[in-house]
């Protein structure tokens, strides 16, 4: 087979009229060759730190969406299923993935459960961790979201990196806002990449002490503005990744926005696809072809190197793209799920107190991090409720991994900012990184309506109103469908667009719910045991008692 094009040549830095003949998949040669076609031959890109499940879909419907878009690959941290179903699920990701023509390059994930302040489904010790690592599907050990365990030499966290380097595989890592000394003693653990820097002096700093940044723009967290200003010094130690992508946005985009965004501000284009197809090659060690001679033909085609709207895609020499449609085909898989809880009662959802004040989260658009906001308590017989005129709203998280006779803990109750609903609720049980069930809602009784359609469900994400209620339902896991891309994504546009109606203004409401648990990142969020105060990394009260 040959391709003819204008070869983008990116160690080299120049561009050619030429040929690229591949035989059984292999590039035999590239040869300069003189004619009138204009589009673009380079490798594909590769995503450089994503949880495919953020797309609910499993890896092999992740895949037909992805090489829409060029990508070739990912680097893909399965921490989500892992949390939900340990090793087994780690094991369903790699295997699914085999399916189709995909690179997929999972790691193990080095925080399962993310901390020991919430209830998850499984563990992996570092017992686990020597396991995976000696497995060839192995590429790296997922991101070390326990910095507090680096900068404290916990055991167990000291026991999975050594594993790592004793296997010569990469660490990735996972500081928000570390900086100084701190930051130095996690570098100097062996911790060589972090996808969560949201300023550009944090990641000036990180990049300064040997660290590689990668640029995230996904569905919810959005970094790529305020550090694409570095790329043009420090191309040779960046990457794009997406981190998590809702459906509905992985089929209009992926990698090659971000170059079109980053070419658009006149930073180099060679600069720009370095960090977009070489550095996660070269860094995780991948089996990507880099348009060489004697690489795997991993290569795209694109109309020009402003938009790189893809024409073609090619993985190990095989069409999976052809001018707007995925040549994957859909596989067959099973459906495992964990999920075990009994439907609540409003009265589940009572917060019963006589305070005048309470701490609040306050959600920020386009970001994992929160702020804490003391805000005046709205009592109503006796119970706190929700102040939609002041936007500060109930919110839960509710325990899915108990069996059916534990009733001693209830669901754990916070208040949020910045979600605007003025009716209804909205639910998920993508709730990271525990994947408990989180909802946030007008009431109480909108509320547990909600949390009760997952139950259901046994997992998905809904949303209620006065008179309508939708569901979309994740079976797999309670955080992947098992429909295809096309129809997931189009499902979460609907619900997307409903818990739009019902006031909210963020961009992408459900994605940024999901991250509401997420403790490892600053500053207040909520667990299914209680408010939890990620900088200071223990629970606090949600009553201000003066």
């Amino acid at each position: 087979m040959i391709l003819k094009g204008q070869i983008v040549d990116i160690p080299n830095r120049r561009i050619f009229k030429g040929e690229v003949h591949i035989t059984n998949g292999i590039i035999s040669s590239i040869k300069e060759k003189d004619h009138h076609i204009n589009h673009y031959i380079l490798p594909g890109f590769v995503d450089a730190h994503i949880h495919i499940e953020s797309s609910m879909l499993v890896p092999s419907e992740f895949a037909r969406l992805a090489v829409c878009h060029g990508t070739v690959a990912t680097v893909s941290d399965p921490h989500e299923i892992a949390n939900v179903l340990g090793v087994k699920g780690v094991e369903f990701m790699i295997e699914n993935g085999k399916k189709v023509p995909f690179k997929f390059n999972f790691g193990a994930p080095s925080c399962v459960p993310a901390t020991a302040f919430e209830s998850a489904g499984a563990v992996i010790d570092s017992d686990a961790i020597k396991s995976l690592m000696a497995n060839s599907d192995i590429k790296y050990l997922a991101e070390m979201m326990n910095y507090p365990g680096v900068l404290f030499d916990d055991t167990e966290v000291m026991k999975k990196i050594a594993w790592a380097k004793q296997y010569n595989k990469p660490i990735d890592g996972h500081a928000p806002g570390l900086r100084g000394d701190d930051v130095t003693k996690y570098i100097d653990a062996g911790i060589s990449t972090d996808h969560e820097c949201f300023t550009y002096d944090e990641a000036l700093e990180k990049l300064q002490k040997g660290m590689k940044v990668i640029i995230r723009e996904g569905s919810a967290a959005k970094n790529f503005e305020s550090l694409i200003d570095l790329l043009p010094d420090h191309f040779e130690n960046m990457m794009f990744c997406s981190d998590d992508k809702h459906p509905d946005d992985l089929i209009i985009d992926n990698i090659n926005k971000l170059c079109a965004r980053a070419v658009a501000k006149n930073i180099d284009v060679f600069k720009v696809l370095q960090a977009a197809c070489i550095n996660p090659v070269k860094h995780y060690n991948l089996d990507v072809g880099l348009l060489q001679v004697g690489d795997a033909a991993d290569c795209i085609v694109v109309e020009d190197l402003k938009e790189f709207k893809t024409l073609q895609t090619y993985i190990d020499g095989e069409l999976v793209y052809d001018k707007g449609e995925s040549k994957i085909e859909p596989v067959s898989f099973p459906v495992l799920n964990n999920f075990k809880t009994l439907k609540k009662t409003v009265e589940d959802f009572r917060f019963e107190s006589n305070s005048e004040q309470i701490r609040v989260i306050e959600a920020l658009e386009g970001q994992l991090v929160t702020n804490e906001l003391i805000e005046d308590a709205l009592i109503v017989d006796n119970n706190l409720v929700s102040n939609t005129v002041a936007d500060i709203l109930k919110m839960t998280v509710v325990n899915r991994y108990h069996p059916d006779s534990y009733r001693d803990q209830k669901p754990a109750i916070a208040f949020i900012k910045n979600f605007g609903l003025k009716e209804g609720a909205i639910a998920s049980s993508v709730g990271h990184d525990s994947h408990n069930i989180i909802a946030v809602g007008v009431s109480d009784e909108a509320i547990c309506k909600a949390v009760n359609l997952l139950i259901e469900a046994k997992g998905g994400i809904c949303a209620v109103s006065n008179s309508e209620e939708k569901v979309v339902p994740l079976p797999v896991a309670g955080i992947m469908s098992d429909k295809d891309g096309y129809t997931i994504g189009k499902q979460y546009a609907e619900l997307d667009a409903l818990a739009k109606q019902l006031g909210s203004n963020l961009h992408a409401p459900y994605m940024t719910l999901s991250f509401m648990a997420l403790l490892v990142i600053p500053s207040l969020k909520l667990s299914d045991k209680g408010l939890f105060n990620g900088t200071d990394f223990k629970f606090t009260s949600l009553e201000i008692n003066n």
